[in-house]
């Protein structure tokens, strides 16, 4: 059936932000979230919480110290500048 309703502009933009999400229609989303209230189930379940577990990579091979990874990729660099100034000359 089509009907026409005025929904509260936050609860527009939440109804957007789920079907975004899902990749539904903002039709089904309203039709979904409407159903789940009539019926009194609670919405969607939350999804399952994505965890990592660290892994020891092993220890650092040189006299390098990644604690100051940037000042190691600065010198390199310079090093390499310096380098191709050398051989233009």
């Amino acid at each position: 059936m089509r009907t026409t309703l005025t929904i509260d502009d936050e609860i527009a933009r939440q109804l957007k932000e789920i079907a975004f999400r899902t990749g539904k229609s903002f039709k089904s989303v309203v039709n979904d979230s409407l159903q789940a209230g009539i019926s009194g189930r609670p919405g969607a379940p939350m999804p399952r919480r994505y965890r990592v577990k660290s892994v020891a990579m092993g220890a650092v091979v040189g006299p390098y110290n990644l604690d100051k990874a940037l000042l190691l990729a600065d010198r390199i660099e310079d090093e390499e500048i310096a380098r191709k100034l050398q051989l233009q000359k």
